[in-house]
């Protein structure tokens, strides 16, 4: 089900209301029944995979606790097999076998490739590491095993942000399903407010960028340079506006039945580097490489060689994770490397960045928007055939003749998020709103709602990050 539909737009009412007629101890039946609902209107019986990974993980940890040594690992590992094997089978077994097959060509040799033709389930990748976070924290001692399956199975499938996050850890999310709650104005008036803003940013911002940056990816060679330059850049703002807007409106949705979900993007395009840029977009997954896979690799706490290939190793395998394509392992291997320049040039250069707003630190901005943008390419680029051919018409195209494109809205709406960004720096769009007064308030909810009824158009775009 998707957020920007008419099926969500019912759906979310009825949910809210019988939330808060039920009975507190019987409320996490409804989670779970409008949480398998919501998932069930993609592809019904994928829902079997995720009831497959709540039991394993159910038991698994209530096992770890309950054992020692080495069976207490096995049981870890067997948690770890089943949902890296999943998300490998129904992810990356394609990627495999079209990998193995040309390298035994390579060398004369047949492999037996059979391509797996089932769609990958919806956010695979999101169900599988907030599912095995919990896993990890109770073999580490810093979570006690849930007893009960319902609020477990319900932390998995949280239907807010079940799809594309943000990834949440069972010590915050599984607390907040616990609560008690009560309808009060505050969680309403936050919930609307996310949810009308988060709405506004995906329909009427990502979703009138997208058509302009399809048609060009599509067709590289028919536009020119400095169209192929726009639209990498715009690029940036259509999947940031797409992924935030999403994460938006799940914040909203969680606020208005009183549950708090983590802020998983904080003005990421006003970042001076690109180290910060990783602590401000996609703050879920960033967190969750750094706690359980940085970290056991020896984080920062190591000799700078293997700290420099700690680096390369998380952001390669933060790139896999995105997609299965050496694009996405690309894309996460330049802002891995991106990351090591930086730091070799605050060494050689004793260049330390400092707070505020200062003429240097708007050129740091800049620059790292720029490196970032073109790092987009692997990510948005189908295969390398697509990044040569965008490169190619970006440095050579001087002369193309584009096609007929209106690029005047999409550079518009490019600067309403500049703007917003700017305004809410560090701040969270509801908190921002309690500080003005009401008729402010009430002037910008008009607009909103007038920009997403105007502009919104009939062509719906499903959420970017819904593939992964």
């Amino acid at each position: 089900m998707l957020f920007n539909s008419l099926h969500f737009l019912i759906f979310l009412p009825i949910v809210i209301g019988l939330f808060y007629v039920l009975a507190a101890k019987h409320r996490w039946i409804l989670l779970f029944v409008a949480s398998c609902y919501f998932y069930m209107a993609f592809v019904p019986s994928y829902i079997l995979i995720l009831f497959f990974i709540i039991i394993v993980d159910y038991v698994a940890a209530l096992t770890i606790e309950q054992t020692k040594g080495r069976l207490k690992l096995f049981y870890l590992i067997v948690s770890l097999v089943a949902n890296i094997g999943i998300l490998g089978y129904f992810k990356y077994i394609n990627f495999i076998n079209v990998n193995l097959t040309e390298l035994f060509s390579f060398f004369d040799l047949h492999f037996y490739n059979k391509n797996n033709d089932y769609v990958l389930p919806i956010g695979l990748s999101f169900h599988t590491f907030q599912s095995l976070s919990y896993t990890i924290e109770v073999y580490r001692g810093k979570q006690k095993a849930e007893r009960h399956l319902g609020y477990f199975a319900n932390y998995v499938l949280f239907f807010p942000q079940m799809v594309a996050g943000p990834i949440e850890r069972y010590a915050t999310l599984g607390t907040e399903l616990k609560k008690e709650i009560k309808p009060i104005y505050q969680n309403f008036s936050n919930g609307f407010r996310l949810l009308l803003f988060g709405l506004f940013i995906k329909m009427a911002v990502a979703d009138n960028i997208a058509p302009v940056v399809n048609q060009v990816y599509n067709n590289p060679a028919n536009f020119n340079s400095l169209r192929i330059l726009n639209t990498i850049f715009l690029f940036s703002f259509q999947i940031y506006a797409d992924f935030f807007g999403y994460s938006t409106i799940a914040l909203g949705c969680a606020k208005l039945m009183g549950i708090t979900i983590m802020d998983n993007f904080k003005t990421p395009y006003l970042s001076k580097s690109i180290t910060e840029f990783w602590r401000r977009w996609h703050i879920s997954l960033s967190t969750w490489f750094k706690d359980y896979l940085y970290i056991s690799l020896g984080g920062n706490k190591v000799k700078i060689p293997r700290w420099c290939l700690n680096i390369l190793i998380v952001f390669t395998i933060s790139g896999l994770w995105h997609g299965a394509s050496w694009t996405f392992v690309i894309w996460g291997l330049l802002h891995g490397l991106m990351i090591l320049l930086e730091r070799l040039f605050s060494k050689l250069f004793n260049f330390t960045i400092k707070e505020g707003v200062s003429f240097i630190n708007i050129l740091l901005i800049i620059k790292t928007f720029i490196v970032s943008s073109i790092i987009w390419v692997f990510f948005r680029a189908e295969n390398f055939e697509k990044v040569t051919l965008i490169f190619k018409a970006l440095l050579k195209n001087n002369k193309a003749v584009a096609s007929d494109i209106n690029y005047i809205m999409p550079f518009i709406f490019t600067i309403i998020i500049i703007l917003a960004d700017v305004l809410l720096y560090n701040k969270r769009f509801d908190k921002a709103l309690n500080t003005l007064a009401t008729p402010y308030r009430w002037a910008i909810y008009s607009l909103l709602l007038f920009g997403l009824l105007a502009l919104s158009g009939i062509q719906k775009f499903t959420f970017i990050y819904f593939q992964f």
